[in-house]
């Protein structure tokens, strides 16, 4: 056997780069959450090279924990992780399966178990995004099964380490409080990460991004609108980040299309199809200090 080995050949042979780099263009900012993947890659990588080399260690630990507030990019997170986790030999499938409690936790007694276990068995080869996850906890409810649900989770996390990641999200300071109540669920994630809120020039920057990929821009006024737009929605509640900047853009494009409609019968140019202006931005409710459309993001 070949006593050395070259580490930028099996990067390369991987595929790893390449979902790095769509992970660098497809999300604006979250560097420390950029770093920590990088890092995980990089531990692969590396467990790879030393099982080559014969250097046996334990199993790698995999599960892990993303918590942010909504919008903050943690889905798109977890199904590039499961990319590189497929292409580096540590999935079978890499792809994706998103939960929920509503997923998980049966309304009468026998009818938990088979649900969760359905979903793990769709996962299988995959990751398990398990939104909200928080909510399988709900201490003094006798009649509830959220806790059947996690033990079930606990039990397959650790017989089926090396076909399934189970990736827990949710707001910070919930999943802090989901933690302390199982010891046992918190010491099966390896890597627990952050996801910070964007700043205002990062959303600006998103909004940008989002709209050209749809072939949209925003006319000279509605740039300075629009700024002002997401200091004033993220003073008022239910702020969910990029998603909330998603939706923003989709109500300008429903207001856009109305102005232009009201046109019926003159002539439009390929720029008046594309550009938003400060009007279709200025007519949201968050001017008046609402939610625009009555808003709830959820996580």
């Amino acid at each position: 056997m070949d006593s050395s080995i070259d580490l930028s050949l099996d990067y390369a042979d991987s595929g790893v780069s390449a979902v790095l780099e769509e992970l660098d263009a497809e999300l604006v900012g979250l560097k420390p959450v950029k770093t920590r993947i990088k890092e995980i890659a990089a531990l692969l990588l590396i467990d790879r090279a030393r099982q080559h080399m014969n250097l046996n260690s334990s199993f790698l630990g995999l599960h892990m924990s993303f918590t942010g507030r909504p919008g903050t990019g943690k889905t798109t997170v977890a199904r590039r992780i499961s990319r590189i986790l497929h292409q580096l030999g540590y999935l079978r499938k890499g792809h994706l399966v998103t939960a929920t409690r509503d997923d998980l936790v049966g309304q009468y007694v026998g009818h938990t178990a088979p649900k969760t276990r359905e979903m793990i068995k769709r996962a299988q080869g995959g990751v398990l995004f398990i939104d909200e996850a928080y909510y399988l906890y709900k201490p003094g409810n006798e009649r509830d099964y959220g806790e059947e649900a996690i033990e079930i989770l606990l039990q397959e996390m650790e017989k089926r380490r090396e076909d399934i990641v189970v990736v827990f999200a949710g707001y910070k300071e919930r999943m802090n409080v989901f933690y302390k109540s199982n010891p046992g669920l918190s010491s099966r994630i390896a890597h627990h990460i952050d996801f910070p809120d964007y700043s205002n020039n990062e959303l600006f920057e998103i909004a940008q991004l989002l709209l050209s990929q749809q072939n949209y821009c925003f006319s000279k006024e509605a740039l300075t609108v629009f700024k002002d737009y997401i200091k004033r929605r993220r003073e008022l509640p239910f702020f969910a980040n990029a998603r909330s900047v998603r939706n923003a853009l989709d109500r300008a494009r429903l207001r856009q299309a109305s102005r232009l409609f009201s046109r019926m019968g003159e002539r439009l140019t390929r720029q008046e199809l594309m550009t938003i202006d400060a009007l279709d931005i200025k007519a949201s409710r968050v001017f008046q200090g609402e939610i625009d459309g009555h808003e709830i993001d959820n996580n």
